[in-house]
């Protein structure tokens, strides 16, 4: 016997939805439409209209607060109040009021911040309880004026604003005390609004953390390209301008000239690169191709270093998605960097294999003197950073990424994935 699955949020608020706009097309309540009263008359209607559009809105736009200031326009408009306020419930604890209409500056900035206990607007004695006040006079005091010329003629509606357990405020609504008692019966119905501003407010706060981790990740990439391109050729910059203060002191003009030209050519490259990487961002779809990356690679490679370098290649023609070779190409590099800088070897090898299977693999090793230190322990926080960064780029694109090295035994970089055949986007497919 299996359990009867439990209908998700979106099943439940479609059916909502769906109901509310029944209940518009039908001109009723939920519940049996009263016939007497201020909203009798397409006046219920009307108030369910602006639960409609609340609800219709969560998934139009992405300005909250756009969605409180036409709600509380909409809904004093109505029912005839006097002003309305969306206050929520801060990280600090006091409720900030986010949306208000019918309050002069004055009083907007006097109840700009409000710990919830100090004044009635922000009272709401159960979860689910809309609260009516006869006086606001308390709320007069707390913010020390008068919020209407005619005070004693004025009652207060707090209403809860709710998203599932969640408390994130209230929202408020000055009405004539005439009204007060006939408004009682729509408690649902004002319920119901502050639940489904609950959504949107929690949909916004969402959207916004998404929007935040988004600009994240796309700072990290673009440090990542900044740190695996350009800072490689301006290290080798600086290097080789030392290496030029000390030729200067010896005097050998010889050496000093092909020390110049290996500075010009160096910021040559720096200068291609930098035109490479905004071509990239503008761009990012864009591939060149692991073969021709990697052969570009080792081409500057010899412009740098004197040390020799092979390159073995048993790839498969076949084209890989723009990511994965991005990312195989930026590994090679920062590897071919470190060996430069570190490395002292005489001799590096390249091999780049894959076969039918969609088995690849990517090997940099060579004979110099090893790494200087292991994961976990100190060592220069440059070279941390760029391992970690190559570490990172295998995971993007689903692969292991090894290191194995010992003094005086030189350092092996290998880098493992799996990308069938099946798994390639159509337009790229053999």
């Amino acid at each position: 016997m299996t359990d009867t699955p439990r209908p998700d949020d979106s099943m439940v608020e479609s059916f909502e939805l769906q109901r509310l706009d029944f209940d518009l097309r039908e001109d009723r309540m939920p519940s049996e439409r009263p016939d007497k009263g201020f909203l009798k008359n397409g006046g219920c209607v009307s108030m369910l209209g602006v639960l409609y559009d609340v609800a219709a809105s969560i998934n139009v736009t992405h300005d909250v607060n756009e969605v409180l200031l036409r709600f509380l326009h909409t809904l004093t408009d109505i029912i005839g109040a006097r002003a309305g306020a969306v206050r929520l419930v801060g990280a600090d604890g006091d409720l900030h009021l986010v949306a208000s209409v019918g309050m002069d500056d004055d009083l907007v900035e006097r109840e700009k911040v409000m710990p919830s206990l100090v004044c009635a607007c922000g009272s709401v004695e159960e979860p689910e309880k809309v609260v009516f006040l006869s006086s606001i006079s308390g709320c007069a005091k707390a913010v020390g004026r008068d919020f209407f010329d005619d005070m004693r003629d004025v009652c207060l509606i707090v209403v809860p604003l709710r998203h599932r357990a969640n408390h994130l405020g209230v929202y408020n609504l000055y009405v004539d005390a005439s009204l007060c008692e006939e408004l009682r019966q729509y408690e649902e119905l004002f319920t119901s609004i502050g639940r489904f501003l609950g959504m949107a407010i929690v949909k916004a706060r969402l959207d916004e953390e998404t929007h935040r981790l988004s600009l994240m990740e796309e700072r990290s990439l673009l440090a990542n390209e900044l740190h695996d391109s350009l800072a490689q050729t301006l290290a080798s910059v600086r290097f080789q301008v030392r290496v030029l203060d000390e030729t200067l002191h010896e005097g050998n003009e010889a050496f000093l000239w092909q020390v110049l030209e290996k500075i010009e050519n160096s910021l040559d490259e720096a200068n291609a690169e930098l035109r490479e990487l905004i071509a990239h961002f503008r761009a990012p779809l864009d591939s060149q191709g692991v073969i021709s990356g990697v052969e570009r690679a080792v081409v500057r490679f010899r412009r740098r270093s004197d040390i020799q370098i092979f390159l073995q290649k048993d790839w498969p023609e076949r084209k890989l998605p723009a990511e994965y070779e991005l990312q195989i190409v930026r590994i090679v590099q920062e590897s071919l960097a470190n060996i430069a800088k570190h490395s002292q070897a005489k001799t590096v090898r390249v091999l780049l294999r894959g076969d039918k299977s969609g088995e690849y693999r990517i090997l940099i090793e060579d004979d110099g003197i090893g790494l200087s230190f292991k994961e976990g322990q100190s060592g220069n926080p440059g070279d941390h950073i760029g391992l970690s960064i190559m570490r990172d780029r295998a995971r993007r694109i689903g692969g292991e990424l090894t290191i194995e090295s010992e003094p005086g035994e030189g350092t092996r970089v290998l880098l493992k994935f799996h990308l069938p055949v099946e798994k390639l986007p159509v337009d790229i497919r053999p």
